[in-house]
């Protein structure tokens, strides 16, 4: 059986996509799936992060319910399965005695490391390294709730985005740090925080009184390294306890790093041989007033309906992955979105509760904006938009682009997909495949979560998985200031359903995506390739 294969927007012909201004065949087809026994089957989350080792052809996966990491075969053929006791190898790996439960896991050589949260998330975590069997070789404390790891392109280095989250009653919030291990010098950690200028930020922004930060413009003061609008919005956080890293991508030629730092809607670059943060840019905002930017804004307007309103999409961006072509290097990011939204503080609010200023929003009849099938559904952000201090709001900002974009190696814009995501799934779904989750539209669409980048018969594509679809965005790459289209796998009719974690491995002019799904609880490989 093979999954459901939409072309682009060009075409709708199953397994026919346009590329360029020649006609190219993609395909692809389910070789090897796994499900996951889960202790607790209502939660899910049996399977989340998943990387490969050439080496010992296994994919190593983590499961952050019941804390283990799961080691699967790969064979030739692409077929996944437990490793056998004859092997001598163990199928799951028990992670208890390291931590609270792994959030990643990235494999290098003969080394697979995984990222564990502390038993109380705020404490620091640990990174735990095994070798390709399951052996535990070293146990490394970093910071608090490590996320995403990997390593560099030459080995010497493995990176590890620091979340450091709040308590849920916001009375802890550690900070955020990128931890920089030498794997060549005694697997020795340096620290990359956000201390910037000895911390003289705190609790300040552009020199305004504490209690107005969260307004989320312009500089903290006294930090050189922030550039733009960068969101630092917590109760009485510091720049460095407000940033929040998430997902990292390393150049080609392991000297810097990208970090994206979601809730911050920004993008961290790391020195790596400094182990410093040599600035955090914000990403800005999408308006979606442009005619390429239309939205579906609610879950409650019978269907699919996509217009132009007066918000700014925060791009918050989740995953990203690097891409050099032409000797120029980029940074692809799938735009997801996130909120702060604890028992302590919360930012979230739907428009229809707000009070809009109607001097802001002159050219619209406010009532009629708020209506439950409008705006007044989608939820915002209370932590900005309040621009004159008044207590109405003046701005809207929004979760996430609901895209994925394209930026240079500066964290500046050279492309976005617009509204591409819900416009191609829109028309999919109006030839009746299953593809629209409605009630995600008064929140963040169709949520592209994971990137990656693979080589198909010599020319670079980009794999989006959208979380809430259970669907992947294919497109290609050759030219990344002005990416095209090329497909929309259909995965959930094959058992796989929100994708959290995609992995691209090279197999001679085509490839293997892995596709490690949290609701399903499931890993599956797909064969993918592209021909002229």
């Amino acid at each position: 059986m093979k999954p459901t294969l939409l072309a682009s927007a060009l075409s709708l012909s199953l397994g026919l996509a346009f590329i360029g201004n020649a006609q190219a065949a993609f395909s692809v087809t389910q070789t090897g799936h796994f499900t996951e026994t889960c202790s607790d089957t209502e939660e899910g989350g049996c399977t989340e992060i998943s990387d490969y080792s050439k080496t010992a052809q296994r994919l190593y996966v983590t499961n952050a319910t019941d804390n283990k990491l799961r080691i699967l075969s790969l064979d030739e053929a692409g077929i996944l399965s437990p490793m056998s006791e004859e092997s001598g190898v163990p199928s799951e790996v028990d992670l208890a005695p390291y931590g609270g439960g792994p959030n990643s896991v990235a494999v290098y050589g003969q080394w697979v490391a995984v990222a564990l949260e502390a038993d109380d998330k705020q404490d620091n975590g640990h990174v735990v390294v095994f070798d390709l069997d399951g052996n535990h070789q070293r146990s490394i404390e970093v910071g608090a709730l490590p996320d995403m790891l990997t390593f560099t392109p030459d080995g010497r280095y493995l990176l590890v985005a620091n979340e450091g989250e709040p308590n849920d009653d916001y009375t802890r919030d550690p900070e955020g740090s990128i931890s920089v291990i030498d794997t060549h010098n005694n697997w020795r950690v340096r620290t990359a925080g956000f201390h910037f200028n000895n911390d003289a930020n705190k609790g300040v922004e552009n020199g305004t009184d504490p209690s107005q930060q969260g307004r989320g413009k312009g500089k903290a003061k006294g930090a050189d390294q922030l550039t733009g609008e960068v969101r630092v919005f917590g109760p009485g956080a510091s720049v460095a306890q407000d940033m929040e890293p998430e997902y990292i991508a390393v150049s080609p030629d392991s000297t810097t790093a990208w970090v994206s730092l979601q809730e911050n809607n920004a993008l961290a670059i790391l020195d790596i041989e400094k182990a410093e943060v040599t600035d955090v840019v914000g990403l800005g905002y999408k308006d979606h007033m442009r005619p390429g930017n239309t939205l579906d804004a609610s879950n409650e307007d019978d269907g699919i309906n996509m217009q132009n309103w007066p918000v700014l999409g925060m791009y918050q961006p989740d995953a990203i992955a690097s891409l050099e072509v032409n000797g120029e290097l980029y940074i692809l990011s799938a735009n997801e979105g996130d909120s702060r939204d604890y028992d302590g503080y919360s930012e979230e609010e739907r428009v229809k509760d707000l009070t809009l200023d109607e001097t802001a929003f002159a050219g619209f009849d406010i009532a009629e904006l708020q209506k439950k099938k409008n705006l007044g559904r989608l939820k915002v952000t209370t932590s900005q938009g309040d621009d004159d201090g008044d207590g109405d709001f003046d701005t809207l900002y929004a979760y996430g682009a609901r895209s994925f974009s394209v930026w240079n190696s500066k964290a500046e814009q050279v492309w976005d997909s617009g509204n591409q995501f819900e416009t191609m799934l829109a028309d999919y779904a109006g030839q009746g495949f299953d593809v629209w989750e409605d009630g995600r539209s008064d929140d963040k669409g169709p949520e592209p979560e994971s990137v990656v980048v693979g080589m198909l018969n010599g020319k670079p594509y980009a794999f989006i998985g959208l979380e809430r679809t259970s669907g992947i965005f294919v497109y290609d790459m050759a030219n990344p200031k002005a990416p095209k289209a090329a497909g929309f796998m259909d995965i959930e009719e094959m058992g796989d359903v929100a994708p959290e974690g995609l992995k691209f491995i090279p197999n001679g002019d085509s490839g293997w995506l892995v596709v490690t799904s949290e609701v399903s609880s499931t890993v599956s490989v797909y064969s993918v390739s592209v021909s002229e």
